[in-house]
């Protein structure tokens, strides 16, 4: 399978000045919103097919405590860039007052309260739906990966945990479940992202690899040093820090060796 390499996506990913938005604008990347049914709602998802011509496995993004806005759409084309097709759902598909998704909330915090008010129940029953469909797309080859940022990178940790259909699970600065015994049902390897200056999180890595060891599983994290939470997003805007502009630059980087590794 033909794609990128790593010098070609960097250079794509870091254009200066350019927006989420205009990145999406600009893409030449097919991209298109559908729905996903689970048996209680309806999923608004966002789906983008790279430019390869070869079945290739599937990445589901879940997206940050701000939902489903511009920035994760603009990460979901980034990954499909990297030579796979991806798959970002709205968790908060029908929760929105006008029964909208993420866009028809008032404002980003306001729908910040509405992921926090998420059943644990249907989050997981949304990424149940979203790995059945991926693994029905014609052009994909069947590998599902699951990859999250922020509180999404917490439900990636969490999901691992409740699913079997899944080939790897990655953790963009998000915290491992609390209950021990739940590592027990981890048959993946998880893939762990965290920024240095981000200790409410790093604070909680120890624990997650000793449960990891204690089962004999992968459990691979990276440390990057300055950098803060949500370096992946903070990294690509025009007043970051040069910590936090290194660490997206090496976290692409690693991300791509995880995806060809599969």
């Amino acid at each position: 399978m033909k794609k990128l390499t790593i010098l070609g996506i960097l250079i794509t990913s870091f254009i200066w000045g350019q927006t989420s938005l205009e990145r999406l604008e600009n893409s030449p990347r097919h991209h298109e919103w559908i729905t996903i049914s689970t048996e209680k709602h309806e999923v608004k998802s966002f789906l983008v097919y790279p430019e390869v011509s070869e079945q290739v496995p599937v990445v589901i993004v879940i997206h940050e405590n701000r939902g489903l806005n511009d920035w994760a759409r603009s990460m979901s084309d980034q990954i499909a860039e990297m030579g796979y097709i991806v798959l970002a759902p709205d968790f908060l598909s029908g929760t929105a007052p006008n029964g909208g998704g993420t866009a028809d909330y008032e404002n980003s915090d306001l729908a910040r309260t509405g992921i926090y008010g998420l059943d644990a129940n249907r989050i997981k029953a949304t990424l149940d739906a979203s790995v059945a469909y991926a693994k029905t797309i014609p052009a994909a080859n069947g590998k599902v990966v699951v990859i999250g940022f922020c509180w999404g990178g917490s439900q990636s940790f969490q999901f691992a945990t409740q699913s079997n259909e899944i080939a790897t699970a990655i953790v963009c600065y998000g915290t491992g479940p609390k209950d021990v015994t739940a590592y027990q049902n981890i048959r993946v390897p998880i893939y762990g992202f965290y920024g240095g200056n981000d200790n409410r999180v790093n604070a909680t890595i120890a624990s997650s690899q000793a449960a990891m060891q204690g089962e004999t599983k992968v459990f691979e994290s990276v440390v990057y040093e300055g950098a803060g939470h949500g370096f992946f997003r903070a990294g690509e805007q025009q007043n970051a820090t040069e910590a936090n502009k290194k660490a997206r630059k090496e976290g692409l980087v690693r991300l791509q060796k995880i995806l060809s590794a599969l």
